[in-house]
């Protein structure tokens, strides 16, 4: 067995009906492990409903859980959106929609998952934050507020797990741009979609988007025993567009 193998560990995975949470799915069943997918209800291919902005939904997918597995060994809080605008431009509304999602529902996710988490004897949380939570753009003032909250939530997290005997860890993920639908949202808000593409390919070192497979195999490494001794890290998957 290699160290990176998710042999016999349960995860359950947010926002896993595409993009990166399928593709961290279908990681950890590759890697040998149980991927509970979910999603919103009206999604495909999913194993349970989950809203992660709703509490109730939190408590009651954690239950089912429980109720089928007995444990949880991995959590992958990966649902997010993104929404295009200056602090002028971004409505509150909007603004509150993507702190709701984002980092609401990580917060959800890392307080009710914490039950399960500790009947595991490798607990590990992998939040998906983002390169925006790094370092900051024009027009995404509320993304970037999010994803910045996310990479600190994880901190503490870490903090409070790895005072538990065994302990949980908690890692945070920060892509820069992947091929999936929410880049093609992003995209898609602005005047020229076609041209705002180009000109993400262009700020790439590497003169190209991420695929999600990529972004998948890091949360296949935070979620294994490759990285026990890794808490409350940030591990950046962006081509090199943070070292510019």
């Amino acid at each position: 067995m290699t160290e990176q193998s998710l042999h016999d560990r349960i995860v359950l995975v947010t926002g896993a009906a595409r993009g990166i949470g399928e593709a961290i799915s279908d990681a950890v069943v590759a890697k040998g492990g149980t991927a509970i997918r979910t999603d919103l209800a009206e999604a495909k291919n999913i194993d349970h409903a989950l809203d992660v902005t709703s509490e109730a939904d939190w408590i009651a997918a954690i239950a089912w859980v429980e109720a089928r597995h007995g444990r949880l060994d991995g959590l992958v809080n990966n649902a997010g959106i993104a929404i295009l605008g200056t602090v002028e431009a971004t409505s509150f509304a909007d603004w509150r929609r993507v702190q709701s999602v984002n980092l609401d529902g990580t917060f959800l996710g890392c307080k009710h998952g914490f039950r399960l988490l500790r009947r595991s004897k490798a607990g590990s949380i992998v939040n998906m934050s983002s390169i925006s939570g790094l370092v900051g753009g024009h027009n995404l003032a509320a993304y970037n507020a999010s994803k910045g909250g996310v990479r600190l939530l994880t901190k503490s997290v870490a903090l409070y797990g790895a005072r538990l005997a065994p302990p949980i860890r908690c890692n945070s993920i920060h892509p820069a741009f992947t091929e999936t639908d929410m880049v093609q949202s992003i995209v898609g808000q602005t005047r020229e979609p076609a041209r705002a593409h180009e000109k993400m390919v262009a700020m790439m070192p590497m003169q190209r988007l991420a695929t999600r497979a990529e972004i998948a195999l890091g949360a296949v490494h935070l979620l294994s025993d490759a990285s026990s001794f890794m808490t409350g890290s940030e591990l950046v998957i962006d081509g090199g567009l943070s070292a510019q």
